[in-house]
């Protein structure tokens, strides 16, 4: 289906937009972060190192950690913690795993999720090219897990492309996650340099084959801010995702998380988001969380609340 905003028909062709180099400028006072480290943070902090578990909350430097961790709430990083990629904007290592996937990583982290008592649990991964299922299996036994040791705990599983595996993507499904995300991360013509190894129909096509597959379960994508992208291009792309029959969007501003990463071109200001979320809601996604300081899973139980109303 064209996109009506699609004025990208070659994004490739288009000439590179100038780059400024690191710190080039301040952060703004809207992207302050209130620090938490009250007893419910050092609580969650001692559960995941004592049972040898890892989160992207920690790895990719997220803002809001302190935060959703105050509140019990943590994204949990399965597949181990290095990234076969190595995207531009990710703080995640990356390099060559050693050795297979840990297979009693989905007892543990059901056992963490039972500890925390809670009621909505994420998970996501590194990439695992390495592996021939891309890890697939892990996250339906970590489904699976979770539900068998704390019943009324909803999951929402933030997937890798799998390389366009989709015998992967339907081991995953098979599971019957309550959300299943795969981030978009940036408008096309800024993939070569953000996301190392991945394709924008690719993720196209994930999120449609999801949603075909079983309409009843949301699907949700992220889009990262202050890339170097157009106005435009964010809405073309937009409307591109809301036409694979996506549920729900979140767009929140890229943050440098060191200076070997890619650098902030702009900060996009708080009433650009506010317009977005006016656009997305009228193309149709079921919610849209859209701010300065949105990462893909911040409130991730009231977005999935939203989407199934």
């Amino acid at each position: 289906m064209a996109s009506p905003f699609n004025i990208l028909s070659n994004p490739q062709a288009l000439p590179a937009r100038p780059v400024p180099p690191p710190d080039a400028h301040p952060r703004p006072d809207w992207l302050r972060v209130k620090f938490f480290g009250g007893q419910r943070y050092q609580d969650l902090k001692r559960i995941m190192r004592t049972l040898e578990l890892h989160t992207v909350c920690e790895s990719a430097r997220c803002p809001n950690m302190g935060e959703c961790w105050e509140h019990g709430t943590a994204t949990f990083m399965i597949l181990g913690d290095i990234c076969t990629r190595a995207c531009g904007f990710c703080a995640v290592p990356s390099g060559k795993p050693v050795g297979p996937p840990d297979e009693d990583e989905p007892f543990r982290v059901a056992e963490a999720v039972a500890k925390m008592g809670l009621r909505y649990a994420v998970v996501t991964s590194v990439n695992r090219d390495d592996q021939r299922d891309g890890g697939a299996h892990v996250f339906a036994r970590t489904i699976e897990e979770i539900r068998r040791r704390v019943p009324g705990c909803k999951v929402e599983v933030l997937i890798p492309d799998f390389r366009g595996d989709w015998d992967a993507l339907a081991v995953v499904l098979a599971a019957r996650p309550d959300v299943l995300n795969h981030n978009t991360e940036t408008v096309p013509r800024l993939y070569r340099q953000v996301r190392k190894g991945a394709a924008y129909e690719r993720s196209l096509e994930l999120l449609r084959r999801s949603k075909e597959a079983h309409p009843e379960v949301p699907t949700k994508t992220g889009l990262m801010l202050g890339l170097g992208e157009e106005k435009d291009e964010v809405r073309a792309t937009m409307q591109e995702l809301a036409a694979q029959g996506t549920d729900i969007l979140t767009l929140g501003q890229y943050l440098q998380p060191t200076r070997n990463h890619l650098p902030v071109i702009r900060y996009v200001h708080p009433n650009e988001f506010s317009e977005y979320k006016f656009l997305g809601e009228a193309m149709g996604f079921k919610h849209v969380e859209a701010g300065p300081l949105v990462r893909s899973s911040y409130h991730a139980f009231d977005q999935a609340e939203s989407a199934q109303k």
